[in-house]
């Protein structure tokens, strides 16, 4: 029974990342995938490359590869896993939290006032979302 929730879902979630790549040109030097990278370990840290790779839905080089500059900027430290010699696992530094906070805060910031300027009922759009991650948990 799909009605094209799906496809509208997956275009509002599209269009939205675009206008966020769009804002994010140069933004203290970060792209907006090394800002959700970052954003992601945030919340799922420890992180192995794996992990980080099936959360953002792309492939494990992709975060190798990702992973690089953000390593050698001092924003992320990976180590290898003690549990497991083969896997590594990837770890915020503070400057990597403050470069997240300093670039993503001021985006969303941005994109929601954007949203509620344009009459977007933002508020209820992200209490509904919440719920429906709720519901599709239990599931």
């Amino acid at each position: 029974m799909d009605d094209g929730l799906g496809d509208l879902l997956h275009r509002v979630v599209m269009l939205l990342g675009e206008a966020a790549r769009r804002r994010t040109d140069d933004r203290d030097g970060l792209t907006y995938s090394q800002i959700r990278l970052l954003g992601t370990l945030e919340d799922i840290e420890p992180a192995t490359q794996h992990q980080l790779a099936q959360a953002l839905s792309v492939s494990d080089p992709a975060i190798s590869r990702s992973l690089r500059p953000l390593e050698a900027g001092g924003l992320v430290r990976i180590t290898v896993d003690p549990d497991h010699a083969r896997r590594r696992l990837v770890r915020l530094t503070e400057a990597g939290r403050k470069a997240f906070h300093s670039a993503g805060k001021p985006l969303y910031d941005e994109l929601r006032t954007g949203l509620v300027a344009a009459g977007f009922p933002y508020e209820r759009y992200l209490e509904d979302t919440l719920r429906l991650a709720e519901i599709l948990e239990g599931a």
